[in-house]
């Protein structure tokens, strides 16, 4: 899938005019279709990885499926924290902000080639895509940390992106590789870890809490203390 025009003209302009970004890989990249779970950094994060790390061509990031629709925008706006809720200008943020974002963004980023990612019956489809852009080649680019108020995230990770694992696996015979991004905002640098894998041989629940503790731990470097809080709790 060629990416689009305008995708690349609006790419070309925030490389142009913005910092930029250097990579630093913990291990040399293996070129096998990968999964790329990166941190958000604000919109910063989805922002530089998909313009600026080394890979952005063959990127396929997972998006909201309702920052797609302008009918759906509005909504998720309004539960994703855009403005801080005890401001006095929140009223007239919540009558106006969402409905712009609704006119502007999901034509914009139609444009970009992401997987829609849905959270109903729908979901297959986002593995089906996933599946079939990994097994084309291409990489998929998911941040699993969950809003958790203005300008800030959870940092326990959604868990859900683990299925491409074992539906990987049952396709290919092979275990996919989940590499762990830290994106620096302030260092300007892209930090990928050394890449995470399943074991085929083994159920998949018996191994994601060692999985999304790894992973955690290459995307949020800045809270040691936490992870190994987080590991003991869920072990």
């Amino acid at each position: 899938m060629e990416l689009k025009r305008a995708y690349r003209f609006w790419r070309g302009l925030i490389r142009r005019f913005t910092y930029r970004m250097h990579t630093q890989w913990e291990v040399p990249f293996t070129g096998e279709p990968s999964v790329f779970i990166c941190n958000h950094a604000g919109a910063y994060g989805p922002i530089d990885i998909c313009a600026k790390f080394p890979l952005a061509d063959d990127l396929r990031p997972w998006m909201n499926a309702q920052v797609l629709s302008a009918r759906e925008t509005p909504a998720y706006v309004r539960q994703d924290y855009w403005w801080e809720p005890t401001s006095k200008f929140a009223p007239l943020l919540s009558a106006t902000l969402p409905y712009l974002a609704a006119a502007i963004l999901p034509p914009l980023l139609r444009t970009a080639p992401t997987v829609p990612v849905y959270h109903d019956a729908r979901v297959m489809r986002t593995m089906r895509e996933s599946l079939r852009l990994l097994k084309e080649g291409k990489h998929l680019v998911i941040f699993p940390e969950q809003p958790s108020g203005f300008k800030q995230h959870d940092t326990t990770l959604n868990r859900g992106f683990l299925q491409i694992a074992p539906a990987f696996a049952r396709q290919t015979g092979k275990a996919i590789a989940f590499w762990p991004v830290y994106i620096d905002v302030p260092a300007r640098m892209f930090r990928v870890g050394a890449p995470v894998r399943s074991d085929v041989q083994l159920p998949l629940p018996q191994q994601v809490d060692t999985l999304i503790a790894t992973l955690r731990r290459g995307i949020q470097p800045h809270l040691p203390d936490a992870v190994e809080s987080f590991a003991a709790s869920e072990g």
